[in-house]
């Protein structure tokens, strides 16, 4: 679009916008700039927020039901099978429990009878090597029975992991290598410690960041946004979740987490920086006058920013552009 300067027309001008910025090439008195300058920052900071919120809603995913209808019989006939295995699990376990009564019985029963040896030390050398011999036997018979069991038992269990590993390998080849992705940093996940200190946390996440798993840094920021929503660093946290979606170009996404910095966290560090971003999101999504807004409000709102030098920066380069002539039509 080019600027061919302003119009003239009879009707009064505003000298603000609908969102509290001052129109180009309107003239108002400084008295009146200064005492409006609060609310129009913050009917700018709303409009910026509507706009996160419309960019957001307009993303969409479409996937085959049929094909999550197959992939979900796979699903469930795999799962029935291993709730199989763990039945025939559960199954041996309750025989296993209740033969061991038995052997405490037998074991009783042969420390009786040794005790029954010892007061029958007047029979016959005869008897005494019967009953010996009876007791060895019963003591070996139980040891056996007790070796079966838990041999049985051990089978199982190695049986009983072999399916489940099998099953997993199973869904993960027929969910492609996305889950098979998800899957993994879902386990990195269940066996990752957690901080109690808020502060560690976030460390933690960050850590996760920039060690190359934006996946696990991702769910960690979101779990921490969950247990502190309201605390001191949650707003740090909103921003680096945007920085992710950011890097994965997913603006709409990174402007809703810019967006709550802004709105909810304007005084921490990395407000300015959000709003940076955001005008970098909102040029890729083609709205170019809300990226030009959030440009402004970053002079305006943190003018001894580094973000503030560069909005300055990116705003001349859209004022020369908008001021370049049209190229000239050559003659038919």
């Amino acid at each position: 679009m080019i600027w061919n300067g302003p119009r003239r027309s009879t009707e009064c001008k505003p000298t603000r916008s609908a969102t509290g910025l001052p129109v180009p090439g309107a003239a108002a008195p400084d008295s009146a700039i200064d005492a409006s300058a609060p609310v129009c920052r913050m009917r700018a900071m709303a409009r910026l927020l509507a706009a996160c919120a419309l960019a957001l809603c307009a993303g969409g995913c479409f996937y085959p039901a049929s094909r999550g209808q197959v992939l979900e019989a796979r699903v469930d006939r795999l799962q029935s099978e291993n709730d199989a295995l763990r039945a025939e699990l559960k199954s041996t376990r309750g025989q296993l429990e209740s033969t061991l009564p038995k052997i405490d019985e037998k074991v009783a029963e042969v420390t009786r009878a040794l005790e029954a040896l010892d007061k029958a030390s007047r029979r016959s050398d005869a008897d005494n090597s019967v009953l010996l011999q009876k007791t060895v036997e019963d003591i070996a018979s139980l040891r056996g029975q007790l070796e079966t069991y838990q041999h049985q038992l051990q089978e199982l269990r190695q049986a009983l992991e072999r399916v489940q590993e099998e099953t997993e390998q199973k869904m993960l080849s027929m969910l492609g290598p996305e889950a098979a992705k998800a899957y993994q940093e879902r386990k990195k996940l269940e066996e990752l410690e957690r901080p109690t200190d808020p502060k560690a946390f976030l460390a933690l996440a960050d850590e996760k960041a920039k060690a190359g798993e934006p996946g696990i840094a991702r769910k960690l920021y979101d779990e921490f946004l969950r247990k502190w929503p309201n605390g001191e660093l949650s707003g740090e946290a909103h921003f680096s979740l945007g920085e992710l979606y950011y890097k994965d170009d997913k603006c709409r996404e990174a402007l809703f987490e810019f967006g709550k910095v802004i709105q909810e966290f304007a005084k921490t560090r990395s407000a300015p920086d959000a709003l940076l971003y955001s005008a970098d999101c909102f040029g890729r999504l083609k709205m170019n006058d809300e990226s030009r807004l959030a440009l402004e409000e970053i002079v305006k709102s943190y003018p001894k920013s580094a973000a503030a030098k560069t909005a300055k920066s990116k705003l001349a380069a859209l004022d020369k552009a908008e001021k370049k002539p049209a190229p000239k039509k050559g003659k038919r």
